[in-house]
């Protein structure tokens, strides 16, 4: 229950490389050029059995045929290719919504297509821990409804979710040709958003959170500046060549275990305690993560998540990365194995932390406290059995399966900032 302030480390600004600018995707050339060569006028009209000699009048069963495969063709040809001008399968998931906005002839609004390219299971994870981390550094619950908090929540929360847009944007930019084999789905790979426009946006995101970040005289404390510069330079570094951290499994951990863990949630502690809690200039991320146990413990907590969600991640994108010589854990040790070790480090990671409470909840000196340990030993426990619950049946070598899973962890990785003001 020691006070104290969070944040973490990193600056040094990377230049962000224009490159040379590729028109969108939409127009899938090598399909029409298939179409073109196999399907001429003649071939389609001699294959439902229609001749173009005016001597052969189509009957009404060759216009049924030719009507169908008009259809047909229509679809192929408004669908987006993926690799050598391959069609996504019908029933597959993963394209059914690019198919979807193809085949009608309608595009997506671009306000959807900018919030698919956020990608919003980060974005709602970043947006939940701001507020979850105040809570948890406020000395008491009533500390925490005031306009000081409010106005410190806000000011993290806007750039801190710029930096996750620049994160997620410029990883969907340098991963455009994994992308339409393992997320064809994607604004970039589905050919709904432009290459400069997503440069523009990511540019432009990147620059607006780190300015902000530095713009207010009390409100930009040094766990703030140390969360987003840290943030900025490791997501640039995973994505960007020459580094590309993500070629490299145990590095590309590292950023996300880092960013997950330490920088999001020792920064925003630290920026709690400097900002709305009287901790003052001198509250450090460092200073928070060696002399307070709620922050020492939380980003110890959230770097194994982050590190369970990196790995889980890459386990149904092994054919993608396999293809673009990205040697992920699950392509170098195998997909059975690394679903079934992360899913047990998060499983004991859950069920540690639930035991651990509910013994400190019978030692508690109050009720309050009894109650606030209650609830999270007990959460915990249940994120615990959930996770084992939920895996018994997935294939690991079943990309859909997997990615369900996936987005469970996720629901999990919400749930445990919604709990995480009652770890007192």
């Amino acid at each position: 229950r020691g006070g104290g302030g969070p944040h973490q480390l990193f600056a040094i600004l990377l230049i962000i490389q224009a490159g040379v600018l590729v028109d969108c995707f939409t127009t899938p050339s090598s399909l029409r050029s298939n179409i073109g060569t196999i399907h001429g006028p003649k071939t389609i009209a001699n294959t439902a059995g229609l001749t173009t000699s005016p001597s052969h009048l189509p009957s009404s069963v060759h216009l049924k045929q030719y009507g169908r495969l008009s259809k047909s063709m229509m679809k192929m040809t408004s669908t987006p290719a993926l690799n050598n001008g391959e069609i996504p399968d019908s029933n597959d998931n993963s394209s059914s919504a690019t198919t979807t906005t193809t085949t009608t002839g309608k595009r997506p609004s671009f306000p959807v297509v900018l919030w698919r390219f956020t990608r919003p299971h980060t974005l709602i994870g970043s947006a939940l821990a701001i507020p979850a981390i105040h809570m948890l550094a406020a000395p008491t619950y009533s500390e925490v409804f005031t306009l000081k908090t409010l106005a410190s929540i806000i000011f993290a929360s806007i750039p801190a979710l710029f930096m996750n847009l620049y994160i997620t944007g410029l990883n969907q930019i340098t991963d455009v040709d994994i992308d339409r084999i393992n997320k064809p789905d994607l604004p970039i790979a589905a050919g709904h958003l432009s290459l400069p426009t997503a440069k523009a946006i990511v540019i432009f995101s990147g620059i607006f959170s780190l300015a902000m970040g530095l713009s207010h005289p009390f409100l930009s404390t040094n766990g703030l500046s140390v969360a987003l510069w840290a943030s900025f330079i490791l997501g640039t570094m995973y994505s960007l060549p020459p580094i590309r951290f993500k070629r490299f499994h145990l590095l590309a951990a590292f950023c996300i275990i880092a960013v997950r863990g330490a920088v999001i949630n020792a920064g925003f502690y630290a920026h709690a305690q400097a900002a709305a809690f009287g901790g003052g200039a001198g509250t450090t991320v460092i200073g928070c993560l060696l002399s307070d146990t709620r922050c020492a413990l939380s980003s110890l907590f959230f770097s194994v998540f982050g590190f369970v969600i990196a790995l889980m991640k890459d386990v149904p994108d092994v054919k993608g990365d396999k293809e673009s010589n990205i040697k992920t854990m699950p392509v170098r040790y195998g997909q059975h194995r690394i679903f079934g070790s992360v899913r047990r480090l998060l499983t004991v990671s859950f069920l540690s932390i639930g035991i651990g409470f509910l013994k400190g909840a019978a030692n508690a000196p109050s009720q309050v406290l009894t109650t606030c340990r209650t609830i999270l030993g007990v959460s915990s426990v249940l994120a615990g059995y959930s996770v084992r619950k939920e895996a018994v049946s997935v294939d690991p070598e079943d990309s859909k399966q997997v990615y369900k899973y996936y987005m469970h962890l996720w629901k999990l990785f919400y749930a445990s900032y919604l709990v995480l003001p009652f770890a007192r």
